[in-house]
């Protein structure tokens, strides 16, 4: 084993073009440090329909550009034998360490195979890069981002021309091209032929912004902002000064990249602590709301102040005032969201005589509805303009709730007025999640294939009437790893996360409410049940 390990990490520094993995690599080899070869030479790191994403280092387990080229590679293979023998990829990237690295062999690779390629001019958010694959009429996009994972990572997002992140079959198709790429040296890679796009992709998606506001809608909503240290900032600013908001203040720490993400454990606005700086900004400047994007501006997070207070909304309650806020505009067209979810959507979109589908997890589903209007997902993702941004944009979304926000403000009310509305015309829908990160990956198999063998008859006191095991997909749902339970008045889906080690949990309890004087009593019915129904679900599980 030992000796078989050793050559096989041999074989790689041969081939290895960065000289940092090279050194890195060089001094695991001459320490004989099995310890830290093993887990990087374990298998190789699997393009699924994230793409791929993984801990940057040496090796076919880590994210570095001998994976990225050989990625890039078996996209340019799958490609081609789709018949775009010469079509057009254009290729994002983030500020993260590397992401200009594996950005620039991309298009090396592309141009070496043939086909044209265009790559953004500096680290851009990931809407831009999914605007211009239909803009600019392109076969195929990547984006290399690792979103809102920790600081060693990165990763490689897949776009197909419509516009959306690939999906079943053409993951696998992709992936098998890549593992049929031999050596390194038999992927021509040139210096050069490749296109630096200009800003008028950027200028164009930016032009593009405005439209998803209305004509003539106030514009007086006042923000704190946050970019958590990535390359949301500047896109923005100039989307919000172009509408004619007040231009934001800026959490002055968190507003430029920076790779390390000095200021967080991790740069995602729904961990604990992430929001810290940005509410102390807002306690100095008293705005209408906080908004926060991810490190690659693809989601957005809002917080308002509730009893002196600020707390963030939680997805599923932006995802519903956006709904709301739509609707009341005169909205046409089929809103969607995937399964974790709150169904309070159904309920705003049927009420509003809308067409409603649920997808899988993941916006590569939400995006692919037919005649889509508006799609979400609870986990802070929104797309508002599906003709421009066939993905979930937090640039757009903040414009949206903003408008919303000073629409509200005009009538001196705020966004909690507007969802404490929704839940007396539709019954209060409460969300939460049980989240477990692990470090070794056997506790979530262990934990599904627990609930499985065992599966609970009641949660919280509440009879469970249905119980669906989505390995075996349903009428309307492709298979998928995760079970889903129906209870009186509640529904709890149980997933391992496609992108991160986490078991996920996703709960919500419906209580109805007849008036607003009824609120506070089913707010803390709706905080009980949903307590007790992590307790017993960690419990059935194992966790």
């Amino acid at each position: 084993m030992h000796d078989d390990l050793i050559t096989r990490a041999k074989a790689w520094l041969e081939e290895d073009p960065d000289p940092e993995t090279r050194a890195e690599l060089a001094k695991l080899i001459d320490a004989a440090d099995v310890t830290e070869l093993a887990p990087r030479f374990s298998g190789t790191l699997q393009f699924g329909t994230a793409g791929l994403r993984g801990e940057l280092g040496a090796g076919p387990m880590r994210m570095n550009r001998t994976v990225v080229i050989r990625a890039a590679a078996g996209l340019a293979a799958y490609l081609k034998s789709q018949g775009h023998t010469d079509g057009l990829v254009v290729i994002g990237y983030d500020a993260r360490h590397k992401s200009e690295d594996f950005a620039r062999d991309t298009a090396a690779v592309m141009t070496g195979a043939g086909l044209r390629a265009a790559v953004l001019p500096r680290p851009l958010p990931t809407p831009v890069l999914a605007y211009a694959i239909r803009h600019l009429g392109a076969a195929a996009g990547v984006e290399v981002t690792a979103s809102h994972n920790p600081p060693r990572d990165n990763g490689y997002k897949v776009y197909l021309g419509d516009g959306s992140q690939i999906v079943p079959p053409a993951d696998a198709d992709i992936a098998a091209e890549i593992d049929a790429v031999r050596s390194l040296n038999d992927v021509p890679r040139p210096d050069s032929g490749w296109e630096t796009l200009d800003d008028s992709v950027l200028d164009a998606y930016l032009a593009r912004t405005d439209e998803v506001l209305s004509a003539g809608s106030p514009r007086t909503g006042r923000t704190v902002y946050t970019a958590m240290h990535g390359v949301g900032k500047d896109v923005l600013l100039a989307a919000f000064e172009r509408a004619g908001f007040p231009a934001p203040a800026l959490v002055a720490e968190q507003a430029d990249p920076d790779p390390d993400f000095p200021t967080v454990a991790f740069p995602n606005p729904e961990e604990p602590g992430a929001m810290d700086l940005a509410f102390a900004k807002a306690r100095e400047t008293d705005p209408d709301l906080v908004i926060a994007n991810d490190p690659d501006a693809d989601r957005c997070a809002v917080a308002v102040k509730e009893n002196d207070e600020w707390r963030m909304l939680r997805g599923d309650e932006v995802g519903a005032l956006l709904a709301a806020h739509l609707v009341n505009r005169g909205a046409r067209g089929t809103f969607a969201e995937s399964i974790v979810s709150s169904s309070l959507l159904g309920r705003i979109a049927e009420k509003a005589g809308l067409p409603y589908e649920e997808t899988l997890t993941g916006f590569k589903w939400i995006a692919r509805v037919d005649g889509l209007r508006y799609g979400y997902e609870e986990a802070l993702g929104y797309c508002v303009d599906p003709e421009g941004v066939r993905d979930k944009d937090g640039i757009t979304a903040a414009l949206l709730i903003t408008e919303l926000a000073s629409a509200l403000k005009e009538e001196g009310r705020t966004l909690l007025d507007l969802l404490d509305d929704l839940a007396v015309e539709h019954g209060l829908h409460a969300t939460d999640q049980l989240s477990v990160r692990v470090e070794d990956l056997s506790v979530i198999a262990d934990a599904m294939r627990r609930l499985r063998e065992q599966p609970p008859t009641e949660l919280a006191g509440l009879a469970i009437t249905r119980a669906e095991d989505l390995t075996r997909g349903t009428e309307t749902l492709p298979p998928t790893d995760g079970l889903r339970y129906t209870l009186e008045g509640a529904r709890v889906i149980v997933r391992p996360s496609g992108t991160e080690p986490k078991l996920k949990c996703y709960l919500e309890v419906v209580v109805p409410v007849a008036t607003h004087a009824e609120l506070p009593a089913a707010r803390a019915e709706a905080a009980g049940l949903l307590a007790t129904i992590k307790r017993d679900l960690s419990t059935a599980a194992g966790i």
